[in-house]
C-alpha cells in the first residue's frame, strides 16, 4: 500500500492498466497499444479478434471491479531493453516490442503520450514494467500501491484510432473511461457528458442545417450550407468591425506558395507533416497555405517602413489547410480547411506591452459578448535545455519576451497559468482556454510573440537613428477558426443562437390562404428593414409551423390571421415561451433592429 495520497493523474494512469489486464483476461490474445491520462479520465487502444460494441463496456467493468477488489499490488520492475524486448515478444506483443526498439534506435519514441515520449535518451540505461497480478505492461509510472485504491470509474465509449496516428498502421479499438477521486465528482462529469451529448455540435449542426461533409468532396473538409454561411458572416462583421476600431488594415493573400517560402518562415521542414503534400508546377515545388503569417511578412515588407508607421496591423480571414490525421478529425472542431481569424502587428520593442494588452482587450470584450464567464490564459515559455532544437537558439530574447507577456498578464489581472515547453518555437505564447456553459473546456484562440521569424525574412524599420531594425512580430487570433468557433457555440448555446446569430431571425406564420398574401408582404417588410425572415405559408397547422419553427431554434414567430390582417400590432411568440404577445409593429422592428445592433 502507498504510504502518500496519490494524485488523481495517478488514479486515472493505473485505472488504464487495470483495463488492460481486464481486455486481456476476456480476450488473452489481444495485442497492446498504448493507455495514456486524459484531462478526465484514460484511454487505451488494443488489437482485438473482433470488434468491440458498447454492449462489451458493462462486461469489461465487472471484470474490473473484480481485479480492483483484490487488491492486487502494482510492482515495478526495470530490466534492459533487450531484455524487455525478448520478453514480450514471447508475449506476441508486437506494439510494444516496436515501442522498445524505436527506443534502442532513436532514444525516444514518436507516439504522443506515450510515457517514455518526453525522456532524456542519455538518460535511459533501462526500461521498467508494472506488473499487476499476471499482467504486464511497459511503463515509466508511477501507480497507485494496489487495486483498492482505485474504484470510481467508468467506461464511457468505444472509437477506432490508428497505430501511431499513422494511418498507414494498423487501426485499433480504442476505449476511453472516466476515473475521479470522488463519486460525487464522478457523477456530476456523467451528467455534463449527457449534456454534452444534446449539445453535440455534430448532432445540432446536421439538425440546424448549418453544415455537411461529403465524401467526393473529402474528409475533413466542410461544406457550409445557407444557414451555416450566415453565422460564419456574422462573426466576421464583428471581427471586421472590431478590427477596424483597433486600427488594423485588411489584406488578402494567396492558397498555395512556393516551398521557399516556408523554408525561410522555418515551418518547413518541422511542420511538413501537417501541411498538404507539395504540387509540382514549372519546375517548382507549391504547398497549400497552412499558415498566413509567411504571406504577412512578405506584405510588410512590400513597401519600406519607419518607426512612424509602427504598429503595422495587418489582419485577414484567410482560408488554410492542414492535412489533420483521419484519426483525429471530429465534425468542425477539428478539420483539414479552416478559416482563421489571423492578424499580425508589426511592432517596436517600446510598443510591444500596449499592442499585447489591447489584444487581449479584444478577448475580454468577446468573452461579454458571447457570455463566457470562466477564461484563462494558458501563457506557454520554453524549455532552456531545448534551445537550438525545440526552439530558436536565443537564450536572452527569450528571457526577454517571456517577462514582457508575464508583464502584461500581471498588470491586466487576467487569469492565466504558466506551463514550461509548450512555447511556439519562435517566441512564448498564450493560448485562450474558456469553459462552455455545462463545463466543458476548450482552447478557444491564440496570441504569440515571434521575436525570430522577422528576421529571417528580413523585416525592418527605419528608426529614429536612422537604423534599420527588426520589428517584433505578435501573431493573434482573438476568434481562433470559423469551425472551432462555431463548434463551441454550438454547445455552449445547445443551438440557441442569439438573434443577432441566428441564420433566421425571424417566421411569419400564415394561418390559411387567405393570410398569405399579407404574410409576404409583412416578410418583405422585415426583409427591407434589415432581418433575416423566413415566411411560412404552408398548408400545415399553426401549431405544426409552430413546432418547426422552435426545432429550427428560430428567436420569433409572427403569426398572421384575421386579426392581424386588420390591426397594426403584431402576434409574436417568442421561442422558447407558450405565450403569446401583441407588440406594435414598428416597436417590435425597433426592439429586435437594436438587440441585433447591440449583439444581446
Amino acid at each position: 500500500m502507498s504510504t502518500t495520497q496519490p494524485t488523481i493523474e495517478t488514479i486515472r494512469h493505473s485505472t488504464a492498466h487495470v483495463l488492460a489486464a481486464a481486455v486481456t483476461k476476456l480476450f488473452p490474445d489481444v495485442k497492446l497499444g498504448v493507455g495514456p491520462v486524459l484531462d478526465f479520465g484514460f484511454y487505451y487502444d488494443f488489437q482485438l479478434p473482433r470488434s468491440l460494441t458498447e454492449s462489451d463496456l458493462p462486461k469489461l467493468e465487472k471484470e474490473m471491479r473484480r481485479i480492483i477488489k483484490t487488491g492486487t499490488a502494482f510492482e515495478r520492475k526495470e530490466m534492459s531493453s533487450d531484455e524487455a524486448i525478448d520478453f514480450f515478444q514471447q508475449r506476441k506483443q508486437d506494439f510494444k516490442v516496436e515501442l522498445l526498439r524505436d527506443l534502442q534506435q532513436r532514444g525516444t519514441t514518436l507516439l504522443q503520450g506515450d510515457d517514455f515520449a518526453d525522456m532524456d535518451p542519455k538518460k535511459i540505461t533501462t526500461v521498467s514494467v508494472y506488473m499487476t497480478g499476471d499482467f504486464v505492461d511497459l511503463c515509466r509510472g508511477p501507480h497507485v500501491g494496489s487495486t483498492k485504491e482505485l474504484g470510481i470509474f467508468q467506461l464511457t465509449n468505444l472509437a477506432g484510432a490508428y497505430w501511431r496516428g499513422n494511418e498507414k498502421n494498423p487501426q485499433l479499438q480504442r476505449v476511453y473511461g472516466v476515473a475521479f477521486a470522488t463519486r460525487e465528482e464522478l457523477d456530476a462529469h456523467l451528467a455534463m457528458l449527457e449534456e454534452a451529448k444534446k449539445r453535440d455540435h455534430r448532432k445540432l449542426g446536421a439538425e440546424l442545417d448549418l453544415f455537411t461533409f461529403d465524401d467526393q468532396v473529402g474528409p475533413g473538409l466542410p461544406l457550409w450550407l445557407p444557414n451555416g454561411t450566415i453565422v460564419c458572416d456574422e462573426l466576421e462583421k464583428l471581427a471586421k468591425e472590431t478590427e477596424e476600431k483597433g486600427g488594423y488594415m485588411r489584406v488578402r493573400s494567396p492558397h498555395i506558395a512556393k516551398e521557399s517560402l516556408y523554408i525561410t518562415s522555418g515551418h518547413l521542414p518541422y511542420y511538413e507533416e501537417t501541411m498538404y503534400p507539395p504540387m509540382t508546377y514549372e519546375g517548382g515545388k507549391y504547398y497549400l497555405k497552412a499558415m498566413n503569417c509567411p504571406h504577412h511578412h512578405k506584405i510588410y515588407a512590400a513597401r519600406h517602413k519607419s518607426y512612424r508607421d509602427l504598429p503595422v496591423r495587418l489582419a485577414e480571414y484567410g482560408t488554410v489547410y492542414r492535412h489533420e490525421k483521419s484519426g483525429e478529425l471530429f465534425g468542425i472542431m477539428r478539420v483539414r480547411m479552416m478559416q482563421m481569424n489571423d492578424a499580425h502587428i508589426y511592432c517596436t520593442e517600446d510598443q510591444f506591452a500596449e499592442e499585447f494588452r489591447r489584444v487581449n482587450d479584444i478577448y475580454l470584450t468577446y468573452f461579454k459578448i458571447f457570455g463566457i464567464k470562466k477564461y484563462q490564459m494558458r501563457f506557454s515559455t520554453h524549455a532552456p535545455e531545448k534551445l537550438g532544437k525545440k526552439y530558436i537558439n536565443a537564450p536572452e530574447l527569450w528571457k526577454k519576451t517571456e517577462n514582457m507577456v508575464r508583464n502584461v498578464l500581471q498588470q491586466s489581472e487576467i487569469p492565466y497559468v504558466e506551463i514550461a515547453d509548450e512555447a511556439a518555437f519562435y517566441g512564448p505564447k498564450i493560448d485562450v482556454q474558456v469553459w462552455s456553459v455545462i463545463g466543458r473546456e476548450f482552447t478557444l484562440a491564440t496570441n504569440q510573440v515571434d521575436f525570430a521569424v522577422p528576421g529571417r525574412f528580413g523585416l525592418t524599420y527605419t528608426d529614429r537613428d536612422g537604423t534599420a531594425r527588426t520589428p517584433l512580430c505578435i501573431h493573434r487570433a482573438p476568434l481562433g477558426t470559423h469551425e472551432r468557433f462555431i463548434g463551441f457555440l454550438i454547445e455552449h448555446y445547445a443551438g440557441v443562437f442569439p438573434t443577432w446569430l441566428a441564420p433566421v431571425q425571424i417566421v411569419v406564420l400564415s394561418v390559411g390562404e387567405k393570410h398569405r398574401d399579407f404574410a409576404d408582404g409583412l416578410g418583405k417588410e422585415l426583409c427591407d428593414a434589415g432581418m433575416r425572415v423566413k415566411v411560412d405559408n404552408g398548408d400545415e397547422s399553426v401549431g405544426y409551423k409552430i413546432r418547426g419553427a422552435e426545432k429550427m431554434k428560430i428567436p420569433y414567430m409572427l403569426v398572421v390571421g384575421d386579426k392581424e390582417m386588420k390591426s397594426a400590432k403584431l402576434a409574436v411568440r417568442k421561442r422558447g415561451e407558450k405565450a403569446m404577445s401583441e407588440i406594435a409593429k414598428d416597436t417590435f422592428i425597433t426592439m429586435v433592429q437594436q438587440e441585433v445592433h447591440d449583439r444581446v
